[in-house]
């Protein structure tokens, strides 16, 4: 079940950052709304998965999934650069947890 939950933290996490680049400076109201709406939904299920969860995993999931998550969308849709640099540093992000899950 705590995986759910986390799954659904990064998601919720993966949101209220989109509504941050939207909100254009927290100019425009209705993505600025959702920032603290993602975010205050996102901190509140992931206090349930660190109950359940060792909080370094947890953490290391949540942050690296969403780095991935939000640089793969910020090249896509907001058409920021890719570089083999960019690339590189998310394949040790990922190696980076993998490797926190294997030594738990």
């Amino acid at each position: 079940m705590e995986w759910i939950l986390l799954i659904l933290t990064i998601v919720f996490e993966i949101a209220g950052t989109i509504s941050m680049k939207l909100s254009e400076g927290l100019t425009r109201p209705l993505p600025t709304i959702m920032i603290f709406i993602s975010y205050g939904i996102c901190f509140s299920i992931f206090s349930i998965v660190v109950k359940k969860m060792e909080l370094g995993l947890a953490y290391a999931i949540w942050s690296g999934a969403g780095t991935l998550a939000i640089s793969f969308i910020g090249i896509y849709f907001f058409h920021e650069t890719m570089s083999l640099l960019k690339i590189v540093s998310i394949v040790m992000i990922v190696i980076g947890i993998v490797g926190i899950k294997l030594s738990m």
